[in-house]
């Protein structure tokens, strides 16, 4: 089996394995697991924060963030094809009360002229506009990039509005080893980052949510009303911190990976185009007269996993179980597969 569906099917590495084993507990709803306290000041740090806070997944991160920027009846401002929006099962409305208002990017990203178009006016018949959130690399724009400069701009409409600007980045490690970022610059222009362990950092489970102390305050709290409180989970900290320190160079790995799937597709008669990425999503456009359950049937038939991306769209994602030999295994298989 070669498993395109995903880079959150990742599997630890026995080093990461390692580290998990030998990693000291505590609890941690009680503040002193000792394991988890180092990756939450690790990854503080890294971005320039006061503070950070372990979850279990990237949508509990988001949502307790959405909580805690919003109160009920407040908007949200986003792309529509935000992982807020379009994965997060409604999230938004369910858990925090708050409404939605989608802009039409490009490929997930928007512009700080979009953001200033879409703030509401003073007035009682609106939400009030309090959050705005970004997704750096988009999963459902094809893990495209964002640019850095209009990143800025929109932090500059976001201040000089009062609104509050929130990064869904759990795949933000992707962008950065591409543009050569820092992580403290994406901190100075977010007042909340998350960002994710369990994809192509190629963690079992976990996700961060960072920002100032009293922010991640009010968050651990908020966490322990959605269930999120955990006890010994230091093991699933240190595959965290091993990441971090051992797994993030390599994603260059992942990227020159997907554009050799990237680059196969393109010359298939069956797809009619490959959507723009430098990172490790790669999503192809089926032609007109090729059905998606079909190809993705011959694909499993052939022992390759690859996952719809809606109508018309199937999505490859590389990551660090994929090998050199897969790949070329299954650039022969796409190469004929009709």
């Amino acid at each position: 089996m070669i498993d395109f569906r995903s880079d959150t099917v990742t599997l630890p590495t026995a080093e990461m394995t390692e580290a998990m084993y030998n990693a000291p507990l505590g609890d941690d709803v009680f503040g002193d697991d000792p394991t988890i306290n180092r990756l939450e000041a690790k990854a503080a740090e890294m971005f320039g924060k006061q503070s950070a806070l372990f979850c279990a997944s990237g949508t509990m991160t988001n949502q307790i963030a959405i909580n805690v920027h919003t109160s009920p009846g407040d908007e949200v401002i986003c792309d529509k094809l935000s992982h807020i929006y379009y994965y997060e099962g409604g999230g938004i409305a369910r858990n925090s009360g708050a409404s939605v208002m989608l802009l039409d990017g490009d490929h997930g990203r928007f512009t700080a002229e979009m953001v200033k178009n879409a703030i509401n006016p003073d007035d009682i018949h609106r939400p009030v506009s309090r959050l705005v959130s970004a997704e750096n690399t988009c999963n459902k724009g094809g893990g495209v990039i964002w640019d850095s400069e209009e990143l800025e701009r929109i932090a500059v409409v976001c201040k000089k509005n009062g609104l509050s600007f929130h990064l869904d980045g759990a795949r933000l490690f992707n962008a950065l080893v591409e543009t050569g970022e820092t992580t403290e610059s994406v901190g100075n222009m977010f007042d909340t980052v998350s960002i994710c362990l369990s994809k192509g950092l190629g963690c079992p489970v976990g996700s961060l949510l960072i920002g100032d102390a009293q922010f991640i305050k009010q968050a651990r709290r908020v966490r322990k009303v959605f269930g999120g409180g955990m006890r010994q989970a230091g093991m699933l900290a240190a595959a965290g911190i091993y990441a971090l320190d051992h797994h993030v160079e390599r994603l260059k790995e992942d990227h020159e990976k997907g554009a050799e799937i990237a680059e196969t597709l393109t010359s298939c008669a069956w797809v009619k185009r490959v959507m723009p990425s430098k990172t490790n999503i790669v999503v192809a456009e089926l032609g007109d007269d090729f059905s998606q359950q079909e190809i993705l049937e011959k694909l499993r038939n052939m022992g390759v996993y690859a996952m719809g991306f809606g109508p018309g769209k199937i999505r490859f994602v590389t990551h660090l179980n994929i090998t050199t030999e897969m790949i070329q295994t299954t650039k022969k298989f796409l190469a004929t597969l009709i």
